[in-house]
C-alpha cells in the first residue's frame, strides 16, 4: 500500500535533492551491489525532517487506515514518530485530532519511571513508523511491545519499499520483507514510495537516464511485483 501518485513522485524527487537517494554502485547490508541507495539518516536537518514528516503524515492519511497513536521503534523510528505526530496536527483531514506517540528504549531504565517505553501509554490502534523494512526485526519487536500492552498494531508506515526479495541468488525468498511483514502480522504496510516509483522517475527524467538499465536489471533479478 502506497501514497498517492503525486505524493510518491514528489517524495522521490525530494529524496534525490537531499542526497538521501543516490545512484551508483553500493554494497548493501545483504552483500549485494545495488545500483541505488536510500539512507533516511541523511534527513538530518530541521527543514528536511519537517518536510519528511509531512510526507509520512500525508501517506498515512491517504491510506485511510484508522489509528489512535504512533509508535517509533528505537532508534530511527523515534524522531520519525515524533515529527509525524507534529505533522498530523496540521493535516486538515485529522479535524484537529492531537495524535499521541510513544517509543521504546533499547535497554530498560532502572530508575525514575523505569521500563522500556517512553511517551504516551500504548492504547488502541497503533501505527509503527520506521524508515525501511529490511529483515523485519524492528517490526517484530514493536508488535510484541504493542501487544504486550494490550494495544493493537494497526499498520506499519515506512518511507521506501525496496520491493526486494531476500536470500542467496540461487535461493531467493518468494516475498519481499514488506510482504512478509504484512502476511506474518496481518497488518498493512504503507510506504510513501517504492522502487516502482524510482523506476517511473528514471523513465521520465532524461537527466537520470544513465541509471535506468542498471536499476531495471536489479529489479528484474531481485524484485517483486507491486500489488
Amino acid at each position: 500500500m502506497a501514497a498517492s501518485t503525486t505524493t510518491r513522485t514528489d517524495f522521490v524527487r525530494f529524496a534525490l535533492e537531499q542526497g538521501v537517494l543516490r545512484f551508483g554502485q553500493f554494497k548493501v547490508k545483504s552483500g549485494r551491489i545495488s545500483p541505488y541507495f536510500f539512507n533516511a539518516g541523511l534527513f538530518n536537518k530541521g527543514v528536511s525532517v519537517g518536510r519528511l514528516a509531512k510526507f509520512y503524515a500525508q501517506a498515512l492519511v491517504d491510506s485511510g487506515i484508522e489509528f489512535d497513536m504512533l509508535f517509533g521503534p528505537a532508534y530511527k523510528g523515534i524522531p520519525l514518530a515524533t515529527a509525524t505526530a507534529v505533522a498530523l496536527a496540521d493535516e486538515k483531514a485529522m479535524d484537529g485530532r492531537d495524535i499521541p506517540f510513544a517509543f521504546n528504549r533499547k535497554e530498560a531504565k532502572d530508575h525514575g519511571e523505569g521500563g522500556v517505553l517512553v511517551g504516551a501509554p500504548l492504547e488502541g490502534r497503533v501505527v509503527i513508523i520506521d524508515d525501511v523494512i529490511t529483515a523485519g526485526t524492528s517490526v517484530r519487536e514493536s508488535v510484541e511491545i504493542i501487544r504486550h500492552s494490550k494495544a493493537k498494531p494497526a499498520a506499519v508506515l515506512i518511507a521506501l519499499d525496496r520491493m526486494e526479495r531476500a536470500g542467496a541468488d540461487d535461493a531467493l525468498s518468494v516475498h519481499s520483507a514488506v510482504q512478509d511483514v504484512a502476511v506474518t502480522y496481518g497488518i498493512p504496510v504503507v510506504s510513501i514510495a517504492s522502487l516502482g516509483d524510482i523506476m517511473a522517475l528514471l523513465e521520465d527524467d532524461e537527466q537520470l537516464a544513465e541509471h535506468r538499465d542498471a536499476v531495471a536489471a536489479y529489479r528484474e533479478k531481485y524484485g517483486v511485483s507491486e500489488d
